[in-house]
């Protein structure tokens, strides 16, 4: 029994200290980005350096437990904001919001999180560290992996999306957090319009499936341009020409791609061009006596 006692005593103050640690951790985060390293994060825990590696391993098991804590912090948002009692788009936009508010208010964490490989040539030892063995990208797909499905969970439990639901979820799941990243990534960097207008548009381009928003273009042809398309006077193929076959006759002068390439000539001054493409011209009531053209 005093065994039991002690040992769950031990896994609480472990628990206790790896929590404090990590606090530690944020702190350096929240000042030096993507340059924390763990001898300042050893530093600011007033530990030594092989204590922290005690508790996580390296620099990939540290990565890990932030990540896993503030993705947690993340969804926790993201929740709340499709459980409000409001209309569905409102809720889209809610969840767009909170994640770009998410990353405008601790844009270091987010650098350190998805970008860690930005501050180490900065940093004067980084040949010399053995953190340059940590491979962002290793480490990054899958939190945004388990951010995705999270997602994708939140919304097959929250919205109604009809037959397929479960998969329809995921999918929307992994593509909205896709969108969100690559678009807040852009954006936090440029800043190239307020945090309302990227919402709006990104949920304008969301609701295009949900509201109906927007008429769908005319579906021409496979391998036919239409008109509109590309400022054409008539649809263009891209598909390649079927060859003729062998002592086949080419195309007579009086077939529809003759008569096509007739019309485009110019007319001749004073008359217009007889069909058949002789040369000869008709009189025009307004230009007297007919001409032959040369």
């Amino acid at each position: 029994m005093e065994t039991a006692r002690s040992s769950e005593r031990q896994r609480t103050a472990a628990e206790r200290r790896r929590r404090e640690l990590l606090e530690a951790a944020d702190r350096v985060v929240l000042r030096d980005g993507p340059q924390a390293s763990m001898n300042a994060i050893a530093a600011e825990a007033g530990i030594t350096k092989p204590i922290l590696y005690r508790h996580f391993g390296d620099k990939g098991g540290l990565y890990r437990a932030l990540a896993k804590r503030h993705t947690d912090a993340l969804l926790s948002a993201l929740r709340a904001a499709l459980d409000a009692p409001a209309e569905r788009r409102a809720r889209v936009e809610a969840t767009l919001d909170t994640y770009l508010a998410a990353i405008e208010a601790r844009p270091q964490v987010y650098r350190f999180l998805m970008h860690p490989a930005d501050g180490a040539a900065d940093t004067a030892d980084a040949s010399l560290s053995p953190e340059q063995g940590f491979d962002v990208g290793r480490h990054s797909a899958p939190l945004l992996r388990r951010l995705g499905e999270e997602l994708g969970q939140v919304i097959v439990e929250r919205v109604d999306l009809g037959p397929d639901s479960e998969q329809m979820a995921r999918i929307w799941g992994h593509g909205i957090v896709g969108m969100m990243h690559a678009a807040g990534d852009w954006w936090l960097a440029d800043r190239p319009c307020s945090r309302e207008r990227l919402v709006s548009s990104l949920a304008d381009l969301l609701w295009g499936r949900r509201g109906g928003g927007g008429r769908p273009r005319r579906q021409g042809r496979p391998g036919v341009l239409r008109p509109r398309d590309a400022g054409l006077r008539r649809p263009v193929s891209l598909s390649p020409a079927a060859p003729r076959a062998p002592g086949a006759p080419r195309a007579a002068a009086g077939s529809a791609a003759a008569r096509s390439a007739g019309r485009g000539r110019r007319r001749p001054p004073g008359g217009r061009t007889r069909a058949g493409g002789t040369g000869r011209t008709i009189p025009s009531r307004r230009s007297g006596p007919a001409r032959r053209s040369s």
